[in-house]
């Protein structure tokens, strides 16, 4: 009798594992998954094991699997495999969407990215540090005085650098050079914060020293997006 239920516990295991084989062929060749950006190294999301809710597939509620990232020539399809139902269980492939897969990589990477702000105009980056810590993915160092703006930066080593260009004693150019001088700093993306340029111009990807830019006053949003933008750029 022993042998008997492990025979069908078996039976049950490999015709599931048939039935996972034959409804994945069948999504791949029924469905063409979108083609995504992966906003971090691939090797961080493969083969991760993702709570989410396949409401695409007409369900609302928490399923669990594992996710498998396919490389393509213009960029990933990413999904995972799920099962539904106990008689007999049902296996199905989910492909996630762009916003899908920002979502599970900002779940990934949950420490928050270091921004460092440096400008003389106190009032101005105390706002700036508010609202993008509010955001919620991001812990900001005010930095008011240029000449200390260095030795800063290589204390709380930044992943994005925000540098106003006038101000007084040393100007964010120096400090720009200061950085990118330092071998453990020169990697450190750069935005210059300038009312020297007009937004259409920042806009339009016009550059500082070879440095992405953007124009005062401060858009939060657009700000937001330029910070995502560079992080992705230096992956």
């Amino acid at each position: 009798m022993i042998y008997g239920r492990r025979l069908d516990v078996l039976r049950t295991v490999f015709a599931a594992r048939e039935s996972t084989k034959a409804t994945t062929n069948a999504s791949i060749m029924s469905h063409r998954p979108p083609i995504l950006k992966l906003p971090i190294p691939a090797e961080k999301i493969d083969g991760h094991t993702v709570t989410f809710r396949p409401v695409r597939d007409g369900i609302d509620s928490e399923v669990s699997g594992v996710i498998q990232v396919i490389e393509r020539a213009n960029g990933f399809n990413v999904n995972a495999s799920y099962v539904v139902g106990q008689n007999p269980p049902q296996s199905h492939v989910y492909w996630f969407d762009q916003s899908e897969i920002d979502a599970i990589a900002r779940s990934l990477t949950k420490e928050k990215r270091r921004i460092l702000i440096v400008d003389d105009d106190r009032e101005s980056t105390h706002l700036v540090k508010i609202l993008l810590e509010k955001a919620g993915a991001y812990v900001v160092l005010e930095e008011n005085e240029a000449p200390r703006a260095h030795q800063s930066a290589r204390n709380f080593r930044p992943d994005v650098i925000l540098l106003d260009i006038m101000m007084p004693e040393t100007d964010g150019a120096e400090v720009a050079a200061q950085i990118e001088a330092d071998p453990e700093l020169q990697s450190t993306p750069i935005i210059f914060l300038t009312a020297l340029l007009t937004k259409p111009e920042t806009k339009s990807g016009l550059r500082i020293e070879g440095h992405r830019s953007l124009a005062k006053p401060i858009d939060i949003p657009e700000l937001i997006d330029r910070i995502e933008e560079t992080l992705l750029r230096a992956l």
